[in-house]
């Protein structure tokens, strides 16, 4: 009966919350046989009745830390509802099984065993506790039989933690006067002869006789004893703690022993287990955070970046990830404000459905920027904070060269930021740093290889790349897979014949072939070109080289684009740094290098967790860059952050640039790398930049603004409109319904901005609304989060722009004619060449990411509005092989920025008395 109810109870619960099922865990230490049959029974009693459980065994070799990882972990698992530590524990090591059970949170403590379910039993609180299944399936024998309990006398035989006592707190609070008896007590006949209801776990064959028992007295007996018997196989036959066959004739009802209260125990597991999910569905709805959300302080005029931030108390990580489902375990801190997330949890999430997926882009920007960072947390806070979505935001990491150059810091501004600030611009977690360090091996592997081999012959190289190491050479695993690469299936190094250790030692690398620099996180124009080897120790052997930024690091991109550590390690092994002087690509599997920058980004791989100013949630990781490379955040925490906000949830990231370079990049490369499909482009505008686009003066980081741009002039801004119906346009050519976000200025007037909604609408918006988000935190974007949410309802038929196998050139003109609005596209000779090259080396069929002026849809940044009947060149085509693409050069740009006459760390300094950071940003 009872199993029959709790599975329609289950059924009700999945058919209110779909995808909802109680859960169950049962943890085990070591491998005892009778443990062993009591799990089985119960994992058969969950099944039967729809709850999901989940059997967790450690060895008995584990330790009281061991099994207290593993319960702390378990305790913070939304999917448990229900969790028993299965006694005795079965270790070689001592544990503390009090400790044990303590350890196991009172929410889930189906048991009933830990001190505090306890204490409210014994204090009667019986609707906010667990009671021990036993002592709570003997309840449910006595209510079966029909008998009140209120005024009844019982005795209980026994005083165990398990049974004995708590059944004697059950039975006081049910109203029954009772007495507890145990193997001291010199009158137990007499006490047993007194009892209407008599309950007996005393551990002892046949204790109580039938002689003693009151005539008409419910027997419940709960234990479970071997005696010999000859005429059974086992020689032994199962008896309770009371003489059953005597005592049946005087009792009006009892338990037989086997088939009595041991099914009940397990019952009342289950039952236990489904009232902890149906509190669980009271305090939470499934897929709901139970977040909590910081108030702003809004202040008028808006204080400083740094001020704001400084005003803000984060929560602590740990909590932020805890609200959002993140387990203890997959979760590094790195101090109060900021860690890692393990893949792990993408693993365990991986069944659950993923959230709505939008991507903020921007029309062509003034080189000011048009606050899409801004717009991306004031967007998040106002579906969170303010409407309670589940939502995520994931953005860039910063690079450490514009926030010391000219452009500072990039957490978003006014009350839209992550926070602390400091901590998101500078350092972070280590991960820029990371990608130096990698970059800069393959860079140094490269030079001493070329010089190795032009200084020793194929035998001394082979020598050396194999070694004898006690008397056995051995290939490694890397060495193999060039082997292979070779057509050599051999896997002894005395086997290889002449030639083919020529070709394995000899890469033949053509100087004039290498694509791969030097990186570092600083603007440093001084780096831009530089002669390398001309220490004398380098015989002669220098050349022309140069430093790219970080972030422009193919690294970064690799980094960005990996969907785990396996093919993150599988991209870096396929980077081609160069070709041979026979034209063969050079990649970093043949340097050796592969293992080595495994090793070096295992840990930056992990999405790095912060929150905004409100507490919403943010992902910050990777940073590639917007031109040479593809400019989104990383696909990793894109994927665990649509896991965790579930179906009903957002998930908020970031393109760089404008719409025609960070959009196409997102959808034609991120996107199809993926496999995610947007559901809304959210593309931010300003009444400053559409003035610009109009034929405005032009505009200067620096310098302050003419007043074309502070007074109100509908023409020039009706005339800039073109772009912004262009990147309307563009993001339609992706099948993806358009919000426009018109981020206000406080220089803008109402006709200004009704004017820029308007007509966004009429190029094909899904809708277009004014935000103050900057001024007015979440608040100033829930116009904006509600048409969102709108748009994210309408139908979406999303689709790439480009078929992967079209040619090269072809690939590059769709670009240029369907997003740029160029007539065509001119290859320069060197652009020719590359695309012959990669096209027979076998890159042909990669996405391409066009590396060209963010400050014009043209080649030219002079050319604002949205030009059309030009021609695009195409200087110059290089590979991203390991990331996934090539990129042809539009013009000339530089991966080395430089330092302005007064670069933004004039500003910078620690605080004398707080020892934080002043001025930033």
């Amino acid at each position: 009966q009872v199993r029959d109810r709790l599975k329609q109870q289950v059924v009700e619960m999945k058919e209110k919350f779909p995808g909802f099922r109680p859960g169950l865990a049962i943890l085990q230490v070591g491998n005892r046989d009778d443990s062993n049959l009591y799990i089985n029974m119960k994992l058969k009693a969950a099944a039967e009745i729809g709850i999901s459980a989940n059997h967790i065994k450690l060895p008995n070799t584990a330790t009281e830390a061991d099994v207290l990882k593993c319960i702390a972990s378990l305790n913070a698992d939304p999917a448990v509802h229900g969790f028993i530590v299965q006694l005795p524990l079965d270790s070689d090591k001592p544990i503390n099984t009090e400790k044990i059970t303590n350890a196991v949170a009172p929410e889930k403590d189906v048991d009933g065993l830990s001190s505090i379910n306890a204490g409210k039993l014994s204090r009667g609180d019986l609707g906010d506790c667990f009671i021990p299944c036993t002592p709570k399936g003997c309840m449910e024998l006595i209510r079966q039989t029909g008998v009140q309990v209120t005024g009844k006398r019982a005795v209980v035989i026994g005083r165990s933690k398990i049974v004995g006592a708590p059944m004697h707190d059950l039975l006081l609070w049910n109203n029954a006067t009772v007495t507890t008896c145990h193997s001291k007590t010199s009158t137990l006949a007499e006490e047993v002869g007194k009892a209407d209801i008599l309950v007996v776990a005393a551990g002892k064959a046949e204790m109580v006789k039938g002689e003693w028992i009151k005539p008409g007295a419910i027997v419940i007996d709960c234990g479970i004893n071997h005696v010999p018997d000859s005429t059974k196989a086992s020689g032994k036959r199962v008896v309770g703690d009371v003489a059953y066959n005597t005592a049946k004739e005087k009792a009006s009802f009892i338990t037989p022993v086997p088939g009595g209260v041991g099914p009940m125990t397990v019952a009342m597991l289950m039952q236990s287990t489904v009232e902890s999910a149906q509190r669980f569905l009271e305090k939470f709805q499934p897929g709901k955070w139970a977040i909590q959300y910081n108030q702003l302080n809004l202040k008028v005029p808006v204080p400083s970046d740094i001020e704001i931030s400084r005003s803000c108390v984060p929560k602590p990580i740990e909590q932020v990830a805890s609200e959002v489902g993140l387990l203890p375990d997959e979760v590094e801190p790195y101090g109060q404000t900021k860690a890692k997330v393990q893949l792990s949890a993408l693993n365990r999430l991986k069944n659950q459905p993923d959230g709505k997926y939008v991507v903020v882009t921007g029309i062509t920007p003034t080189p000011l920027g048009e606050g899409k960072s801004t717009t991306t947390v004031g967007l998040v806070q106002a579906l969170g904070a303010h409407l309670h979505q589940n939502v995520f935001a994931c953005v860039r990491q910063p690079s450490q060269g514009p926030t010391f150059g000219i452009k500072g810091g990039a957490a978003g501004g006014g009350y839209c930021q992550v926070v602390p600030m400091e901590e998101f611009n500078l350092h972070l977690t280590g991960d820029i740093h990371a990608i130096t360090a990698a970059n800069n091996l393959v860079a140094a592997a490269i030079d001493a290889r070329m010089f190795h081999e032009l200084t020793q012959s194929d035998q001394a190289l082979y020598n050396r790349l194999v070694p004898s190491v006690n008397g056995v050479r051995k290939f490694s695993d890397i060495q193999i897979r060039r082997l292979q690469k070779l057509g050599i299936n051999k896997t002894d190094p005395a086997a290889l014949t002449k030639e083919e250790i020529n070709a394995f030692v000899r890469l033949d690398i053509d100087p004039g072939t290498i694509t791969w620099q030097r990186v570092l996180d600083t603007n440093d124009r001084f780096l831009r070109k530089i002669t390398i080897g001309q220490s004398p120790t380098e015989k002669g052997f220098s050349r022309t080289a140069q430093f790219d930024i970080t972030v422009s690091s193919e690294i970064m991109a690799v980094l960005a684009l990996a969907d785990g550590l396996d093919d993150m390690k599988k991209r870096f092994g396929r980077m081609v740094v160069a070709s041979s002087k026979k034209g063969q690509p050079v990649t970093a599997d043949d340097l050796g290098v592969t293992g080595a920058l495994a090793v070096l980004m295992k840990d930056a791989i992990k999405p790095n967790l912060m929150q905004t100013l409100e507490g919403t949630p943010v992902f910050v990781h990777a940073g590639p860059f917007a031109n040479i490379a593809h400019g989104n955040s990383s696909v990793l925490a894109d994927k665990i952050a649509l896991k965790l906000v579930g179906k009903d949830g957002f998930v908020v990231t970031e393109a760089g640039f404008g719409a025609d370079i960070g959009m196409e990049k997102f959808f034609d490369i991120k996107c199809r790398y993926s496999g995610l499909r947007p559901h809304v482009v959210v593309l931010v505008a300003t009444v400053r930049a559409l003035k610009m686009h109009g034929g405005g003066p032009a505009v200067t980081a620096g310098v302050p603004l003419p007043k074309e741009y502070t007074e109100e002039n509908l023409q020039l801004l009706a005339n800039g409109c073109s772009n912004l119906n262009k990147q309307i346009q563009n993001a339609r050519l992706f099948g993806v319904p358009v919000v426009v976000a018109v981020n206000a200025f406080k220089t803008d007037t109402k006709a200004e901005l009704a004017l820029v909604v308007q007509k966004a609408k009429e190029a094909g918006a899904f809708d277009a609304v004014e935000c103050t988000h900057w001024a007015e935190g979440g608040k100033g974007a829930l116009a904006l989060a509600r048409a969102v949410q709108r748009a994210s309802q309408a139908p979406s038929n999303f689709r790439f722009l480009y078929n992967m196998e079209l040619p090269v050139v072809d690939k590059i003109r769709l670009i240029a004619q369907q997003v740029y609005g160029a007539r065509d596209i001119e290859l320069l000779p060197e652009a020719q060449e590359k695309v012959a090259v990669y096209t027979k080396q076998g890159f042909g069929n990669l996405p391409i990411c066009m590396a060209k002026t963010h400050l014009s849809l043209s080649h030219d940044p002079e050319q604002k509005g949205a030009p059309t009947g030009f021609v695009l060149p195409i200087r110059d085509i290089r590979a991203s092989v390991g990331a996934g693409f090539l990129y042809p050069l539009v013009g000339t740009m530089s991966t080395m920025p430089g330092l302005p006459t007064r670069p933004c760390f004039y500003d910078i300094d620690l605080d004398p008395v707080s020892g934080g950071v002043n001025g930033l940003f």
